[in-house]
């Protein structure tokens, strides 16, 4: 995983809520900063694509580990 600047973990959320918890943290960010979300959401994996495309925002890494998971976005 990469270097990020700010955790979110909305493990345990279920959609929408982690999209609407990183959409909150991203809105307090400088651009170029990175956000690092925790969650356990299965549908968190297209959410987080979807979001990306719908906001500008750079998804730089999506992964699965150990049940939970890992989104690296970048505010632009």
């Amino acid at each position: 995983m990469a270097d990020f600047d700010q955790e979110l973990d909305a493990s345990g959320l279920n959609c929408p809520l982690p999209i609407l918890r990183a959409k909150k943290t991203l809105n307090g960010m400088e651009a170029g900063k990175v956000l690092h979300i925790i969650a356990t959401d299965p549908g968190s994996v297209k959410d987080f694509e979807a979001f990306a495309k719908q906001t500008g925002n750079e998804l730089m890494e999506s992964k699965e580990e150990g049940g939970k998971f890992h989104f690296l976005i970048k505010k632009v």
